[in-house]
């Protein structure tokens, strides 16, 4: 009698396992698949070149400075 239920056990192991990988296959595939989709129809735009614009430079440089006076006030406590 114990056999029987090591071998159900083990049935319902490989049942539980199979239905986990069978999902998973499934949902790859589907992500796979919208993604290929999305790129098709919805195309992504070309990235200008940043370092050409000199405003882009300039917000930079702004931005750094914040960040600079920011560590600074925080380290004078």
């Amino acid at each position: 009698m114990e056999t029987n239920l090591i071998m159900e056990g083990v049935k319902f192991m490989f049942l539980g396992m199979g239905t986990v990988f069978l999902f998973l296959t499934i949902m790859i595939f589907s992500v796979n698949l919208m993604s290929f989709i999305i790129h098709k129809f919805f195309p992504e735009s070309q990235v200008v070149d940043e370092t050409v614009s000199g405003s882009t430079q300039q917000d930079n440089k702004k931005i750094v400075a914040a960040i600079t006076a920011a560590i600074a006030h925080h380290r004078q406590g």
